[in-house]
């Protein structure tokens, strides 16, 4: 249980780039360019396509120079002015990237560039002229050549003393730490927390995707921030999770994306009474490395004023702590909750441990269902508490991790969490006075409801063995006749139908929808959104249920128009752009490019619903159809909504299961009634 610390530096921006594979040719020439002379902005029409990646090539966009300084300019950065024939060859890609520059008010109307050879000039309607005469003596912003096209993050060896390295990776500058003291590594990821998979206690690691870097000194254009927390029931995961990988959102929404490690199990959450022990290790680290970020990301390109929090599963139950964790507010200006395991009243459910991601223990209660194992499974059983923590703390780490019983809890601590759980009920309480949006996938449950090894007999022992619940319990379920059983001849999955919905509802879908409809009621935050996610793929299986509908002719990947479950952590996908699995349909592309647009838009402007003429500008015309199909986001101002059913195009809707929610004894009312 050996002390860790953040690695914190005063990063003199450096960056390198490559040709080929990232940093490849600044280990060759040992070249490290500074931005001491001009920003740095990677140009890049990013479709989220990563099989259309071969048909599209970027730029690196530099501060306004002469002619012969552009060409030595370039020279430092390993690559060359772009050429007239690159831009005619790939003219639709740079006519919407450099006409979004002028929408943004980067560039002005009507703007030229130095090429080689010549110049170019973009028109209203993104309309390129190339004159083929150098203005050798009038300073124009540069365009030179990108030539790394990996798209997956940097790994390599690379590392400075003293300073930290970018990587130009394909669209985005990559800033990878690992490593303490003097020298840091800044090209690789660096190990995952200890958990059962593997890790290190040396893990406290932060990784910024950029697609822009100031001018040393400069705080001008500073993008907003989405500050990533990843999930793993606090007992694991990564900021590495190439799920979560930030460079494709960064490239296409024009946003730096920062993804963190922090302390998981026993080593983050474990809890004593009457010691300084006092649980959330993990929820600190979260936030000094919120506080690193507001300290340090201008340099970054990031804008320290729109800090974003966002998280999934654990995640999310990390973002809802920092709602209500006094030192965590004011650091962020909006947060967004992704399958949030709210749980619900246990009513005869085993193990309904979702409770506690919204109701907080006592440190008393944290160490009553988990400290006297953690010491016996080490065998530090010695009479007195100081011996047995002192024996704890020679016990291996992964060993601690590995034990059948494990500290997993965020706990009322007195200084990162004081209150039974956050406030939603008072517009002065003690929650962050910020814009939110929380949501689930439709079967967020399935995730986490058993299906029976042998056939069941009956409906009833089919709930009982997905659920872990009695006979009486699971009679009460089918008699309440909310949620109904469909008699297809296959009993186990027919019931398994029927679990996954109780338990989407009890430990993820009630408590959500009460908490946005109970902050819009009350005032507690500015704003509330909800939604819904009704197209996914694969996400957390350990039933091997279908995740992507039935492979048909047509559809050898499954046919997305076929029933089939939207899993726990299946989001990520969507948000991040980030997939690793074949599209099914053409509408999966479209639908990622704009629900990754809605929570993109949410992390800028602290609401998702992006301009038609930012949509215009970017040349995003799927995602401009869609937000004019699907109408706007509102935020949650009833008790029906609306929520936004996210899909391609996204509709509007209402609140899902509300009477199965009160009838769990969690209705919209619930927070608003005192929890009852």
């Amino acid at each position: 249980m050996a002390a860790v610390c953040w690695c914190l530096l005063s990063f003199a921006v450096l960056l390198a780039t490559s040709l080929g594979h990232p940093f490849e040719a600044a280990r060759r020439s040992g070249v490290a360019v500074s931005n001491t002379k001009s920003s740095l902005t990677i140009i890049y029409q990013n479709n989220l396509n990563a099989s259309d990646d071969v048909n599209h090539v970027g730029g690196i966009l530099l501060d306004p120079m002469t002619s012969s300084a552009a060409v030595e300019a370039c020279g430092a950065l390993s690559e060359t002015l772009l050429t007239h024939t690159t831009i005619q060859n790939y003219s639709s890609d740079f006519s919407s990237a450099l006409s979004y520059l002028a929408f943004s008010g980067r560039v002005s109307p009507n703007q030229a560039y130095h090429l080689s050879g010549g110049t170019l000039q973009v028109f209203g309607q993104a309309q390129l002229s190339f004159e083929p005469s150098a203005q050798a003596d009038i300073e124009l912003p540069v365009l030179c050549t990108q030539s790394s096209n990996a798209s997956e993050p940097p790994n390599s060896t690379a590392s400075t003393s003293s300073e930290n390295t970018i990587a130009a990776a394909g669209n985005v500058y990559s800033c990878l730490y690992s490593g303490t003291g003097e020298t840091a590594n800044a090209t690789t990821y660096g190990s995952q927390c200890t958990q059962v998979s593997g890790g290190s206690e040396d893990c406290l690691f932060l990784n910024i995707q950029t697609p822009y870097i100031p001018k040393a000194g400069s705080s001008k254009d500073l993008r907003p921030v989405l500050f990533w927390i990843h999930g793993g029931g606090f007992t694991g995961g990564t900021g590495a999770d190439p799920l979560s990988d930030g460079g494709n959102l960064a490239s296409r929404e024009d946003i730096v994306v920062v993804t963190i490690n922090y302390r998981l199990s026993t080593l983050g959450f474990l809890a004593i009474p009457d010691t300084d022990i006092k649980g959330n290790f993990g929820i600190g680290d979260q936030i000094v490395a919120l506080q690193w970020t507001v300290n340090n990301i201008a340099q970054f390109g990031g804008d320290p004023r729109r800090i974003t929090i966002i998280g999934e599963s654990a995640g999310a139950g990390s973002v809802r702590t920092l709602l209500g964790s006094p030192p965590a507010i004011g650091l962020y200006q909006g947060a967004v909750a992704m399958s949030n395991l709210g749980g619900g009243v246990d009513l005869g459910l085993t193990g309904n441990y979702g409770t506690t991601y919204s109701s907080y223990y006592t440190i008393n209660e944290s160490y009553t269902v988990a400290g006297p194992q953690i010491f016996n499974g080490s065998n530090c059983t010695q009479p007195t508490l100081s011996g047995r923590i002192a024996c704890l703390e020679t016990v291996n780490a992964s060993e601690l991790v590995s034990l059948n019983t494990v500290a997993r809890y965020v706990v009322q601590d007195g200084t990162i969490v004081n209150t039974t759980e956050l406030d939603v009920v008072n517009r002065n309480g003690s929650s962050a006075y910020v814009p939110i949006i929380f949501g689930v996938a439709a079967n967020d449950g399935a995730s986490f409801s058993n299906i029976s090894p042998t056939p069941v007999q009956n409906e009833t022992q089919g709930l009982m063995v997905g659920l872990g619940i009695n006979a009486s319990y699971a009679q009460a379920i089918i008699q309440s006749s909310l949620f109904p059983y469909y008699d297809t001849g296959n009993r186990t999955r027919d019931s398994f139908n029927v679990t996954q919905r109780v338990a989407t509802d009890n430990t993820f879908r009630c408590a959500d929808q009460a908490t946005v409809y109970a902050g819009a009621a009350s005032g507690a935050f500015p704003a509330t959104y909800y939604y819904q996610f009704e197209r996914t793929i694969n996400g957390y299986n350990p039933e091997n249920v279908d995740s992507s509908g039935r492979v048909t002719p047509g559809y050898p990947h499954g046919d997305p128009n076929m029933p089939y479950f939207r899993l726990h952590g299946a989001d990520m996908d969507w948000l991040f752009g980030s997939f690793y699995v074949p599209l099914r349909d053409a509408n999966d592309l479209f639908s990622v490019q704009l629900v990754s647009g809605y929570f993109a838009e949410f992390v800028r402007s602290g609401q998702p619903n992006p301009s038609l003429d930012y949509l215009r500008a970017r040349g995003y015309t799927k995602s401009l159809q869609g937000v004019q199909e699907s109408g706007l986001w509102d935020k949650v101002s009833s008790d029906t909504g609306p929520i936004k059913h996210l899909d391609y195009p996204a509709l509007t809707g209402t609140f899902v299961d509300v009477p199965q929610c009160a009838w769990l004894n969690y209705s919209l009312s619930y927070y608003l009634e005192g929890g009852s």
